[in-house]
């Protein structure tokens, strides 16, 4: 029996997001989002799903609480929805908006379990999305505007603050590929956004230092362990053009202050300028506490002409384990998106502020869900976070997504996350799945023990 022990202080916990839990879609005065907007439009989201009541979280709070401290969670990390706050994006605050989250976070200090805040996880009001959303700049304006409002409303309650949850998932597929809101298919609009959604990063991440408020801030980037298919040139030109894309596109300016110059350059000549001002670079790249890492998965690359703008094409393994989302099962890659991060970028404290996995749950006649291929894979990947720890990592804490089955973007409600497994069908009733169960042991345990 092998045993793999966590630091003393080291933090478990589970995430989720606003629209993907909540639901009361149009409650207690919340403006309309973009995912509101695009979930209702034919033809967007799987089986025609919408957030609108999601998991009922708004009204099941308490209830969700009491299940995160029956699994022992450290921390919950959640996001706030913007249009919940201000419906008009900016202006007035919405009382009962800014009071349901007062309310989720002293339940969750009430249980001992650390509220973690993500700012923005996707849901932009959808009178700024009318207004040109990310791709104007005015939008970075008034998120600062929002964000430091939040962040001095719960001063004292919440130490830790995420700026944004994965500005290249909201650029690229809210903007290029159009699979999540606002469902735009232009990748000077993407580019444009991500240079906003980052420069808003860094105007707020500054004003937090500057004004020295209480507590830490960090953003949370989705990186991913890309590998050639093959030796051959064009398979590493590729792969190198893909990490680029992915990894280096966000990672570059937030610690060197600049974009990968090659790739920028492609894009620009392929798909027109972005406007980057003179001190944008030395905003967006202003020092902050942590670093947040999403990691699901390696992509093994190859390149593939007329693919996509890229010429880069995935290519599927085959004695791989793959999940319902299509996605390798592959645990040594988290070691290798953090080891890398701390060699090539930072010695910042790193958080892994998602990882986890969609498989086929079922719910038995006794109310069991046996995920153990969610154990596997967490089992796996937890080895693979100790043992970047024991190399002198600075891994601080494991968020695993997701703390119950949710609303999943495009693909609605067929793919299940959940460590609780929420029965839509039947008033949201929610169960613990074994998984939930297990990774209770691990934190009791701070470690796993595997029989090796």
């Amino acid at each position: 029996m092998s045993e793999y022990k966590f630091p003393k202080d080291f933090i478990w916990g589970a995430a989720a997001a606003s629209y993907q839990i909540e639901g009361a879609y149009n409650e207690d005065g919340k403006g309309e989002s973009i995912w509101d907007r695009f979930t209702h439009q034919k033809g967007n989201i799987l089986n025609g799903d919408t957030g609108d009541v999601a998991c009922d979280h708004y009204h099941k709070y308490k209830k969700d609480v009491e299940l995160m401290n029956k699994i022992g969670l450290d921390s919950y990390r959640f996001s706030i929805s913007w249009p919940r706050i201000f419906p008009k994006g900016t202006g007035k605050i919405n009382q009962k908006g800014l009071d349901f989250y007062k309310k989720l976070i002293n339940e969750l200090l009430k249980n001992d379990i650390k509220p973690v805040a993500t700012l923005y996880h996707w849901n932009l009001p959808q009178v700024l999305q009318d207004r040109g959303g990310w791709s104007n700049r005015d939008t970075a304006k008034y998120f600062q505007e929002y964000a430091l409002q939040v962040i001095d409303e719960f001063e004292g309650l919440v130490d830790q603050w995420i700026t944004h949850n994965e500005p290249w998932v909201a650029s690229f597929v809210g903007h290029a590929f159009g699979q999540h809101a606002p469902g735009e298919q232009d990748y000077q609009t993407a580019l444009q956004s991500l240079h906003h959604i980052l420069l808003s990063h860094g105007m707020v991440v500054k004003n937090f230092k500057e004004e020295k408020r209480d507590g830490q801030i960090g953003i949370t980037v989705n990186l991913g362990d890309f590998q050639p298919a093959s030796d051959k040139k064009e398979d590493l030109a590729a792969t190198w053009r893909q990490d680029n894309f992915i990894n280096k596109i966000v990672l570059d300016p937030l610690f060197r202050a600049k974009y990968p110059k090659d790739l920028f350059e492609f894009f620009e000549k392929n798909v027109g300028e972005v406007e980057i001002r003179d001190q944008d670079m030395s905003i967006i790249s202003y020092p902050m506490d942590f670093l947040g890492v999403n990691y699901y998965s390696r992509n093994i690359i190859k390149h593939a002409e007329e693919q996509n703008i890229l010429e880069t094409k995935e290519v599927k393994v085959d004695d791989s384990q793959y999940t319902e989302m299509g996605w390798e099962v592959y645990p040594p890659g988290i070691y290798n998106v953090l080891e890398r991060v701390h060699n090539e970028y930072s010695d910042l404290p790193l958080y892994i502020t998602e990882n986890g996995a969609a498989f086929d749950d079922k719910l038995t006649e006794n109310g069991k869900v046996n995920d153990q291929d969610r154990i596997n894979y967490l089992r796996e990947h937890f080895k693979n976070a100790q043992r970047a720890i024991e190399d002198g990592i600075p891994l601080k804490g494991y968020y695993v997504w997701s703390i119950m089955d949710n609303f999943e973007w495009a693909y609605g409600y067929s793919k299940r996350f959940g460590l609780i497994y929420v029965d839509y069908k039947n008033n949201q009733k929610r169960y613990l799945k074994e998984s939930a169960k297990w990774y209770r042991e691990v934190i009791e345990r701070n470690g796993i023990e595997v029989k090796e």
